[in-house]
């Protein structure tokens, strides 16, 4: 069980390291520019090994999450999240101005589906009596939150009105969701760093 946990978080501090350097060695604006914009920079190759390291770490988060007992559903959502973020990070998105191809549209719609899991996962640990189950709580009503503004600005474009990243921070409402979202798969792990929760981490849903 550690040992899952120790290398699940290694994979993560290494995801997240990857991704500061991305963003310290490009001259992008994060308020505005979104992440998936990154792999266009010169050491662009930092996304993709970025997001394949959270889904590394997130991977063994949940096969922890399944020995102690888990639901299912947690163990599956948390696992998806980890699937989608691969396919977010090995589908790149296109260049500003060029229309939808596939790879931006997987790119996408498995970034859509990765915010949407965790968050999901987050608030069913949390019925699970998780030690963490508030903060659980508010990180995944934040990611949501976040998500919807994230959002929004495609609805708008749908109807005809232009609206480009430079007229909103879509660059720091898209951070927050996937910061938050690291959160939760942070508490999820070290719920099971407390021998008591080991038991409490039931299923809710049985």
């Amino acid at each position: 069980m550690k040992a899952l946990l120790v290398t699940g978080f290694t994979a993560i501090g290494a995801g997240s390291g990857a991704m500061l350097t991305l963003h310290a060695a490009s001259n992008l604006d994060p308020l505005h520019s979104v992440i998936s914009e990154y792999v266009w920079q010169s050491a662009g190759w930092l996304l993709p090994a970025s997001l394949t390291l959270f889904a590394v770490g997130s991977a063994l988060i949940a096969e922890a999450l399944r020995r102690s007992g888990a639901s299912g559903w947690i163990v599956a959502l948390l696992l998806l999240w980890g699937v989608s973020m691969f396919l977010v990070g090995a589908f790149p998105t296109d260049r500003p101005g060029v229309p939808l191809s596939m790879s931006g549209g997987i790119h996408r719609y498995a970034a859509f589906a990765a915010f949407m899991m965790m968050p999901a996962a987050g608030m069913l640990l949390a019925r699970a009596r998780s030690p963490y189950a508030k903060a659980m709580r508010i990180l995944s009503a934040l990611a949501l939150g976040a998500l919807l503004l994230v959002v929004v600005p495609y609805v708008v474009r749908l109807f005809g009105i232009p609206l480009s990243n430079d007229d909103i921070p879509a660059g720091l409402t898209q951070r927050v969701v996937v910061v938050t979202e690291l959160g939760v798969l942070a508490l999820a792990g070290l719920s099971l760093l407390r021998p008591s929760a080991r038991r409490e981490v039931a299923p809710a849903l049985a």
